[in-house]
């Protein structure tokens, strides 16, 4: 069993967080381009989707981590603001950590379902800064998972920087709402489409870009 990682130091080059059409293994010391995207069992999906909505809804309750159901997959939505240490903006607060730990040994204990885990950023500051510390607080949550027993070929992460905001990124409000970072469930067997879709460019978004928290 390959050792496990730990979350202040994810295995994951720099250079990586400037590589848009790659994605990191969490743990491994290669990149990988996404697979050819396989077809998919929507019939089984929505059925997996009832069964683990509402175990992972009890898993984050009482914390400010929330859940969203998007179609065929499961999504964990974890603010930075909150969650984050300000003085050390990829650290974690130990607040996190429980609910975090949660959710991973929900998926820890069921080998059909595997996660990917992305970092976003806000609008303000520069493109590489931002796209930087998307993948390192990616990174802290996808150690989490990792130190639960998550195998890496069912768990990937990448840091997507600015590209991909929920609101404008024109007043405080906007900026906090797309400082984030998503656990992204989904069945193994469509493991391969979820990161070819992650892999496109986001169509229409300039890049803009460090995070910061004010």
């Amino acid at each position: 069993m390959p050792g496990l990682q730990k979350a202040e130091s994810p295995a994951v080059p720099q250079k990586a967080a400037s590589a848009n059409q790659g994605w990191w293994p969490f743990g491994g010391g290669q990149k990988v381009k996404a697979p050819t995207v396989a077809k998919v069992d929507t019939k089984a999906t929505q059925a997996w989707l009832d069964q683990y909505e509402p175990r992972l809804r009890e898993a984050v309750k009482g914390s400010k981590l929330d859940v969203e159901r998007r179609e065929n997959v499961l999504v964990v939505i974890m603010p930075v603001d909150p969650s984050f240490n300000p003085d050390r903006p990829s650290m974690l607060l130990p607040i996190t950590l429980g609910p975090i730990t949660r959710v991973a040994k929900l998926v820890e204990g069921d080998a059909k379902t595997a996660v990917l885990v992305l970092g976003h950023a806000d609008g303000s500051g520069k493109d590489d800064a931002n796209r930087k510390l998307s993948q390192e607080r990616a990174g802290a949550v996808a150690a989490i998972f990792r130190l639960s027993g998550l195998q890496r070929d069912r768990l990937y992460l990448k840091g997507l920087g600015s590209d991909m905001p929920r609101a404008a990124n024109d007043s405080q409000q906007g900026r906090a709402l797309n400082r984030r970072v998503e656990m992204i469930l989904t069945p193994q067997s469509t493991l391969v489409a979820l990161i070819a879709q992650y892999s496109k460019p986001a169509k229409g978004e300039a890049v803009v870009a460090t995070d910061q928290a004010k």
